[in-house]
Formats: C-alpha cells, sequence, structure tokens
C-alpha cells in the first residue's frame, strides 16, 4: 500500500466535481456546498472518537477511513489535494511536535 491509492482517489474526487448530483453521493455533496461537507467531517470525527472510546479496533480503522474519506473531499472542494497534506507531514516529520507549535505560533 503507497500514497498511490491518495492519488487515485483524489483524481476521482475531481472528476466528481462536475457530475450529476443524483450519479454520485460525491457530486451530491459537492452541489450541497462547503457547509455540509463540513458537517458531514464533523460527523465522521464524533464517530471515529466514538469508536476508539469503544475499543473495536475495526470500527476504528473503518471511521477513521471515513473521515479521512471526507476530508479528501473537502481538500479537492478547495482546490487542495493530499499531495500537499502529504508534503506538510513530510515538512514535519523528525520536528519535535512541541517544537512545530511553538514556530507556528510566531
Amino acid at each position: 500500500m503507497s500514497d498511490d491509492v491518495l492519488k487515485q482517489l483524489a483524481e476521482v474526487l475531481e472528476s466528481r466535481k462536475g457530475a450529476d448530483p443524483d450519479s454520485s453521493y460525491v457530486a451530491r455533496l459537492y452541489s450541497k456546498g462547503l457547509d455540509a461537507i463540513l458537517k458531514k467531517i464533523g460527523e465522521e470525527a464524533t464517530e471515529t472518537v466514538m469508536a476508539a472510546k469503544d475499543g473495536e479496533a475495526d470500527k476504528i480503522i473503518y471511521e477513521t477511513a471515513d473521515l479521512w474519506f471526507h476530508s479528501l473531499v473537502l481538500l479537492a472542494q478547495q482546490g487542495l489535494g493530499p499531495e500537499q497534506v502529504l508534503a506538510e507531514l513530510e515538512r514535519r516529520f523528525g520536528l519535535s511536535g512541541l517544537e512545530e507549535k511553538a514556530n507556528r505560533d510566531k
């Protein structure tokens, strides 16, 4: 498994931007706008938290996949992609979390 799946998914999400809202879930979500996408991310984040509280690995993975998916929808809707997030994570790699946060506050 590699980041190829993220690239492939980003391409599919991009292709859904102009699609008929009745033709796909993602096209329908795009047609509803930013607030609907953000609401869905909030729901998925809550479900991920609840899955973690339940301590069931399968549920945690499932809900995290939903959260990541909807986050990718948001990125695409905003004209961004997973490669930019991966680049930011790579930039942070090797930095202390405390150091990285302190640098953001400047």
